[in-house]
């Protein structure tokens, strides 16, 4: 089981519609079973600095079944995996923005966002996630 495009499509539109509730364009990115990229949208006005961002969140999700926001809480000093965005070529996001994709209860992909505040990166992703 993995995440097809169709899948990535509808997950991106539930992000898209989010994004532009809160007034906050955004980059979106779903990847797959294995981390790579299915699809990705920037969104008008959203930062060209946050498309790889977002690339990196959806395939940290997924490289450790997480979300990036509990993984980034993990990854203070003094906690467990301290250190850990610096591993993998630096492509390990330890904020929030990045959420598993689930069917039957396994993680097949992740959705990442990035292009606003850690709050509104979240709760974009959530929406997208949502829609899986």
């Amino acid at each position: 089981m993995s995440v097809t495009l169709e899948d990535a499509r509808r997950v991106i539109a539930a992000a898209e519609k989010r994004a532009d509730e809160i007034g906050q364009p955004m980059n979106i990115a779903v990847v797959d079973s294995g981390g790579n990229l299915v699809a990705h949208v920037r969104q008008d006005g959203a930062w060209i600095g946050s498309v790889n961002i977002s690339i990196n969140k959806a395939w940290t999700s997924k490289a450790f079944d997480i979300q990036t926001k509990d993984l980034g809480d993990n990854a203070q000093p003094n906690q467990q995996f301290y250190g850990i965005h610096a591993t993998n070529g630096g492509k390990v996001a330890i904020f929030a923005g990045g959420v598993p994709l689930s069917r039957d209860g396994v993680v097949v992909g992740a959705v990442g966002v990035s292009g606003g505040s850690g709050e509104q990166d979240q709760t974009v992703a959530e929406a997208g996630a949502d829609a899986f």
